[in-house]
């Protein structure tokens, strides 16, 4: 039986010889069952047909079957096992069935293998997979049982495919080989018995066969190293699968036979191999010499543009192939004078010599002068290439010179100077690259005139130098004017910077200014309880005062710079619309506001002096009489203060702002009440003192006229 007829089947992979041996050096044969239904005609004919690779000597040692059932059914895991009897019985060792962990369980009672030993003719054990190795060795399963034996089944069918054609072919070729040399040397190639045969037909069979042989020693090799380390390389393509010596002793007998029938045709050829020989050789040097030369002759440009060059490089191309097919003539021939050489008589060696200098010269000088060539077009196109990428990189960043600048922030300004620097750093790049190919260039074609066979090229390389030097000179000049072009923009950008930077500080002048306004109408609300501390209060509110007009003044000399640069700039004042009409308006009202607290801070301490001079009492001023005057003055100054409490900040704009809360301005109004109410006790009071003196001293004037 041979693969290729069963290969469709062989392919599913219904069984497989791993390569792997059980303890007692037995095969193991695997029979990986999957979720489908197995044809179990298949599975015979797999069988049979890997039963028919082993050699009855490693058949007698039985064979170790592995019945993968783990993603399969019971029932047919048990036709495949009763199968076994009738395929291979004989053969057959021990049958481990890799039951799945989690099912059988029930119906296995009803079956058991052990009880049918006798009649099945081997021994039937059931097994998880990861007790396997309780009977065979780890390094002898391959991976889906936990163990590091290396098996593709692709691989092994192409290598069977592979041994079985040559064992085909080469067993034809022996049979043709051998009739041939069996016959009368000299009657029988006369009569033509040998005009069909091919003696090139013997060297596929024996490259395969060599191929093949040294794949089955290198697997050997490697599987026998393998098996002392962590896995194990061991394949079925060892000599009991693949028969080794087969194969050696069909290439032996290939060999052997394929010698005689050379020897045999050797003499009879040889004359006439000579001088077609002779004529070929002398057919590759005329038209080396003759068209192709010229041909080469005529290509000296190295064109204008990549399209240029690369038209050139189509026509080299052309030029290269009708030189590679006398090339090819010329490896044949001296092929051919070589085999001659070798085994030539001595009046021939001079001549074959000669001719095989000849040929070798002119081939190589030729093959010389194409690669010179094709080098020199090959660097001109990468010149041309870098040349034209540079010219682009030129053209876009001209473009981004060209263009407007209207950022919207400094970061969108540092982005974009970011990206000019890498535009000119990339120029720069591709200019030392542009230098270096065209140096390179420049160096080949200084070489060009010792291929020039007599012509004179200075002309033409003449015009090709001073093209290149042209094109390097030109993008020098092109990089220049755009650094210097970068140099401004790069001048200006950073202007636009500082513009952006003062605005943008301008702007927190004003926020800045306007928190003090906040905090000045939210905070600045007490009035004091007493003179002195009205007084620490009015401090306070001058280094307060200062404070925001330093923020002013910062802010109005930032939106003074930044007209500056938009001056330079040439673009308007961006801050004159915006920022500076928001700077006047709230310093105006923290004018407004700022002046009505000092106001009322004023009458704070005016009316906390004047009722502190009327409430204070010392020993020495006991007797002291307050004059009305000052009760009215702090009556009056107390009043207006009350009143100036309930009246709102007005600012510029018509629009009001009251200071603090509800509560704070009634916390306040409280307190001053409150001195007031003390200081009217006292003018009360003082009011009794002289009532009660006058009339003590009306009664002290009216005793004695009574008496």
């Amino acid at each position: 039986m041979e693969a290729f007829k069963i290969l469709p089947v062989l392919k599913k992979k219904l069984a497989f010889l791993s390569g792997g041996k059980d303890r007692r050096s037995g095969l193991i044969l695997t029979i990986p069952l999957c979720t489908e239904q197995t044809s179990m005609e298949e599975l015979s004919a797999t069988l049979d047909y890997l039963l028919s690779i082993p050699s009855e000597k490693c058949k007698a040692r039985g064979f170790t079957v592995i019945v993968d059932g783990r993603k399969s059914q019971w029932n047919i895991v048990k036709t495949v096992v009763l199968m076994l009897q009738n395929v291979i019985p004989a053969e057959v060792s021990l049958v481990c069935v890799v039951k799945p962990d989690e099912f059988w369980d029930k119906k296995v009672t009803h079956f058991c293998f052990w009880k049918e030993k006798d009649r099945l003719g081997f021994e039937v054990i059931l097994v998880s997979a990861n007790k396997l190795t309780r009977y065979i060795e780890p390094c002898q399963l391959t991976d889906e049982f936990g163990g590091s034996l290396l098996y593709d089944h692709l691989d092994w069918l192409n290598k069977r495919l592979v041994f079985e054609k040559f064992t085909k072919e080469s067993t034809s070729l022996l049979d043709e080989l051998i009739v041939i040399n069996e016959n009368e040397k000299g009657s029988q190639f006369s009569n033509g018995l040998t005009l069909d045969f091919c003696p090139k037909c013997c060297f596929s069979p024996l490259i395969t066969g060599h191929e093949l042989l040294s794949e089955l020693q290198q697997r050997r090799f490697n599987g026998s190293e393998g098996g002392g380390g962590g896995g194990t390389a061991w394949s079925p393509m060892d000599d009991e699968l693949l028969a080794q010596p087969q194969v050696m002793k069909l290439l032996d007998s290939l060999r052997e036979q394929y010698t005689k029938y050379q020897e045999v045709c050797r003499q009879r050829s040889k004359r006439s191999q000579l001088e077609e020989i002779q004529t070929k050789v002398m057919q590759v040097v005329n038209w080396l010499e003759g068209p192709g030369t010229e041909q080469l002759r005529t290509q000296w440009g190295i064109g204008d543009s990549i399209r240029a060059s690369q038209a050139l490089q189509q026509k080299h191309e052309e030029i290269e192939s009708q030189h590679s097919e006398w090339f090819a003539v010329y490896v044949e021939l001296n092929q051919q004078i070589a085999a001659l050489l070798s085994a030539g008589d001595e009046e021939d060696l001079m001549e074959l010599k000669g001719l095989q200098q000849q040929l070798s010269d002119v081939c190589y000088r030729q093959a010389s002068q194409l690669e010179f060539r094709q080098n020199i077009l090959q660097s001109a196109h990468e010149f041309h290439m870098t040349a034209q990428d540079l010219s682009q990189q030129l053209d876009g960043l001209l473009g981004m010179l060209c263009a407007d600048v209207a950022p919207t922030d400094g970061a969108a300004i540092q982005q974009t100077l970011k990206h000019l620097e890498e535009k000119l750093k990339s120029v720069e790049g591709a200019l030392q690259s542009l230098r270096e190919k065209g140096q390179v260039l420049l160096d080949q074609m200084s070489t060009q005139t010792s291929f020039s066979y007599g012509k004179d090229v200075s002309i033409e390389n003449k015009e090709n130098i001073d093209h290149i030097h042209s094109v390097m000179e030109d993008m020098q000049l092109r990089k220049q004017r755009c650094e210097d072009m970068v140099d401004v923009r790069r001048l200006k950008m950073l202007q636009m910077v500082q513009l952006f930077k003062c605005e943008e500080d301008a702007s927190q002048a004003v926020e800045w200014l306007g928190e003090l306004l906040d905090a000045l109408l939210k905070t600045h609300i007490r009035l004091g309880d007493d003179s002195q501390e009205t007084k620490v209060l009015l401090e306070k509110h001058k280094k307060f005062v200062d404070v925001a007009q330093s923020t002013y003044d910062y802010g109005r000399q930032l939106l003074q710079a930044t007209v500056v640069l938009c001056q330079s700039l040439r673009c308007t004042t961006r801050s004159s619309g915006d920022t500076l009409p928001r700077l006047n308006r709230v310093w105006k009202q923290f004018t407004v506001t700022s002046d009505e607290r000092q106001h009322r801070l004023e009458m704070a301490s005016a009316f906390h002096t004047a009722a502190e001079k009327i409430l204070r009492e010392s020993p020495e001023l006991a007797e002291l009489m307050v004059d009305v005057e000052a009760y009215e003055e702090v009556e009056t100054v107390g009043k207006g203060l009350l009143d100036r409490l309930t009246v709102p900040v007005i600012f510029p704009d018509g629009s009001e702002q009251f200071f603090g809360s509800p509560g704070d301005m009634a916390s306040s109004a409280e307190s001053i009440r409150e001195r007031m109410k003390l200081v009217e006790e006292k003018r009360f009071l003082q009011e009794e003192e002289v009532l009660q003196s006058a009339a003590c001293a009306s009664r002290c004037s009216a005793g004695p006229v009574q008496k």
